[in-house]
């Protein structure tokens, strides 16, 4: 276990009694949230980034541990396990050095190198590889066994041959030094299937592409990975970019680390043929799978980071707040669905209006929404950002101005997801009553109120803000995103009397079943008046209590406390400084000259320490603080709605629907996000988009290229930069590097390694096929 702590503590740059500290708090069952909050004496302070990293590791490190002992275990029951061999297993940092180190005593089905040992040709083989200067034929007279199939010189050599072949392909150390050669060296090359060119044409991009295997971004790795699965594309290791001479070059590390050298000595020849096919049967097929499969386990990681920090973007966008909401899903044929919410979020009536195609009832429509508007003395307008939304959005102009309400306005609001909440359960228990499309229309409004408590009634995949998401490992997925719900739930704090049960389940300490217990007794007995209430609630014990009891929130309480973060543990500290300042709860809270005189420091004992004596006081000063930024909404310009609209150097205003390794997608209200290569995102060098943008902000950009075919528009940030002329046919990440020589800047590296076409090419594809409902 010292060393795990070791290693981990080296990982995530603490001490290795911090690391300590916090397993032996997870193993007892506190949450991340709780511990980085709460318990910071105890791990020094480690931030949540810090503890969810070592979780992970501690999760691997323990796996590895216990594969450690069984196959220690299983090689000494062998009678094989040397000194030297259990020292280097115990010295074996990752599951693929263990594997390698356990290969030649793994069992494994009847090989045909098995069956020459069997029939006594092992000493043979010792012989040749010891003595190359001895006939290898007249040697192999000696051991002919027809009745174990090896009848002749012929039969013997080949089964020597065998022998040495598995033998050369389990030496550890050998594989190692491949490994680590091929890591560095190796180039992954993609090229189309024969006849697949036409029914592949989004993977052309990778149709004959050769590239550094270690220098394989994330989106392109998993796009040529999908070209492969869908029998586009063909994918091969070579082990150098010096495809003629690359295997040689493998095969010659393999001689060299068994001593076999080309000296004209009679067994020489025998043996390098044993080499070159040790390297092509064995050693290149085995080490080329463990590298793709490495390539996509890395891809993969990356891609989940990415889904992760677009899903904390967009749950932690600006919440509109309690204000009275008409939300309008829009729709041509079917018409638009129309639902009037109150600052709850409760609904309080419906209808559907036909405004557009076919019928074409605007007027009609105007008088209907601005009759809502005024009964419901509505402040916000919420418009789907699907089909017919740019319509929609100019029907909502014209009930502005009918009603003439200085209070009055309209927003544009992703539907991601919407459909998918629409048909839940969830849905129908609450709205069993309500057509599906106007269960979507609720929830449009509701998540411009409170994008939080009304995402994660969602589940985190469905509402795609992620590159490739269906091609990643799904639990891993699903874990990072369940980590990422639950630390923006933490981080804003849970009514605890207004949350639904989806809310109350992604608080710290609870599940699905404590949340609907606890809304059960909500109903039941009425309103929470102080947290400890909350230890009556069927099944939520002191543990659960524990966990959860600082992250919900109790407006208009018993205890003003109970409306902070403060956890109920410490409110006898807060007691005690209150009896030294000799000050009732209610003149200190928000008091920052008061706040400000306390030395926190005074204040220390066995239970509490600097670091939570100083959060509870600026919690004081500011109790129940929104981390969220200000609701701002973007505004899209007039007369821009369709594809065909869009002209090569227009300015627009846009939201960020999406931020991924090459460039972030903008939705510019004209049904079709347009993507900002990173290259374009800003003029000084950037290696990660993230850096610049996220979800949800809200961005100048300059149209540079339109493809009204594909369905692609090329943006940029750099509003100087100048749109490509049409008769090159180059794309939006040539013109920023032209721009970037012009600035005596070098290219960014990130635009130069991609692929032909690549701010317009198959990922720009892959990756909008996730914003649509």
């Amino acid at each position: 276990m010292s060393m795990i702590v070791k290693q981990i503590a080296s990982e995530i740059t603490a001490r290795p009694e911090q690391v300590a500290a916090a397993i032996a708090l997870l193993d007892e069952g506190a949450t991340v949230p709780f511990i980085a909050r709460y318990r910071k004496e105890a791990t020094g302070a480690l931030d949540d980034t810090q503890l969810r990293l070592l979780d992970q590791r501690l999760n691997y490190l323990r796996e590895l541990e216990e594969r450690r002992q069984v196959i220690l275990k299983t090689i000494a029951e062998q009678g094989k396990l040397s000194a030297e061999l259990e020292r280097d297993i115990l010295a074996a940092d990752n599951k693929t050095r263990l594997e390698d180190l356990y290969l030649p005593y793994k069992a494994k089905r009847r090989t045909k190198g098995q069956m020459a040992i069997e029939a006594g040709l092992a000493p043979l083989a010792d012989a040749i590889v010891a003595s190359p200067e001895q006939d290898p034929e007249q040697q192999a007279a000696a051991y002919l066994n027809a009745d174990a199939g090896f009848a002749d010189v012929k039969a013997v050599l080949d089964g020597v041959k065998f022998i040495l072949m598995e033998r050369f392909a389990e030496d550890a150390t050998l594989l190692a030094r491949l490994r680590a050669k091929l890591s560095r060296d190796a180039v992954l090359k993609s090229t189309v299937v024969a006849g697949k060119e036409q029914e592949g044409a989004k993977f052309r991009d990778y149709f004959s592409h050769t590239e550094l295997w270690k220098n394989i971004p994330s989106h392109r790795a998993l796009a040529m990975f999908r070209g492969r699965n869908e029998g586009v594309l063909q994918l091969q290791l070579l082990p150098d970019s010096d495809e003629a001479n690359a295997h040689a070059l493998c095969e010659q590390m393999v001689a060299d680390h068994f001593d076999i050298r080309q000296q004209q000595r009679p067994a020489d020849t025998f043996l390098r043929t044993v080499v070159q096919w040790t390297w092509k049967v064995k050693l290149h097929l085995h080490l080329e799978n463990d590298l793709l499969s490495e390539l996509r386990e890395r891809a993969e990681l990356e891609a989940i980071k990415v889904f992760a920090r677009n899903m904390a973007d967009l749950l932690m966008a600006a919440p509109a707040g309690m204000r009275r909401t008409l939300a309008l899903d829009p729709g041509l044929r079917t018409g638009v669905k129309c639902t009037v919410i109150d600052e709850t979020g409760k609904l309080l009536t419906h209808s559907t209006i036909f405004p557009h195609a076919p019928q074409n009832l605007w007027d009609k429509s105007v008088r209907t929404l601005s009759q809502l508007c005024q009964q419901h003395k509505i402040e916000l307008i919420a418009i789907g950002n699907g089909t017919a939304s740019r319509e929609t959005d100019k029907l909502a102009a014209d009930v502005i101005k009918a009603v003439s309400s200085d209070k009055l306005s309209k927003v544009m609001v992703s539907e991601a997801g919407a459909s998918i909440y629409s048909a839940s359960e969830l849905a129908a228990q609450e709205f069993p009553n309500l057509d599906v499309s106007l269960r979507g229309a609720v929830s449009i409004g509701r998540r411009l109120q409170d994008p939080l408590a009304e995402l994660v009634k969602i589940e985190p995949k469905a509402i795609g803000v992620g590159q490739y998401q269906h091609d990643v490992n799904q639990s891993l997925l699903t874990r990072s995103l369940d980590a990422v719900v639950e630390d923006c739930v933490t981080a804003v704090g849970v009514d605890l009397n207004t949350a639904s049960a989806a809310l109350l389940a992604r608080v710290a300490g609870l599940n699905k079943t404590l949340a609907q217990n606890i809304v059960q007794y909500r109903d039941e007995n009425g309103r929470f008046n102080e947290r400890k209430e909350l230890l009556k609630v069927p099944r939520l014990g002191p543990k659960a209590y524990e966990q959860a009891a600082g992250f919900l929130r109790i407006n208009n309480g018993k205890n003003p406390l109970d409306a902070s973060a403060v956890h109920p543990e410490a409110y006898p500290l807060v007691e005690k400084i209150l009896k030294t300042a000799q000050q009732p709860v209610n003149a200190v809270i928000g008091n920052s000259s008061f706040l400000n005189s306390i030395d926190p420091a005074a204040f220390v004992d066995e239970h509490f320490g600097l670091p939570t004596i100083s959060d509870i006081l600026k919690e004081l000063d500011k109790p129940g603080r929104d981390p969220r930024p200000e609701f701002k909404t973007a505004s899209f310009k007039d007369g821009v709605e369709t594809l065909q609209d869009l002209k090569p150097g227009m300015l627009l205003e846009g939201v960020i629907t999406n931020v991924t390794n090459f460039g972030a997608f903008v939705d510019i209200g004209v049904h079709q996000d347009g993507l900002v290569h990173i290259s374009s995102l800003t003029d000084k060098f950037v290696s990660d988009p993230h850096q610049v943008v996220k979800a949800g902000d809200i961005v100048k950009v300059k149209v540079l290229e339109v493809d009204i075919n594909r369905k692609r528009i090329a943006l940029t940030m750099r509003l100087d930069e100048q749109p490509q002329p049409k008769n090159q046919d180059k794309p939006a990440a040539k013109t920023a590097n032209q721009s970037n020589a012009k600035t005596n800047r070098p290219a960014p590296k990130a635009a130069k390694a991609e692929p032909a076409n690549a701010a317009m090419g198959n990922a720009f594809a892959e990756a909008l096929a996730k914003f649509k409902k």
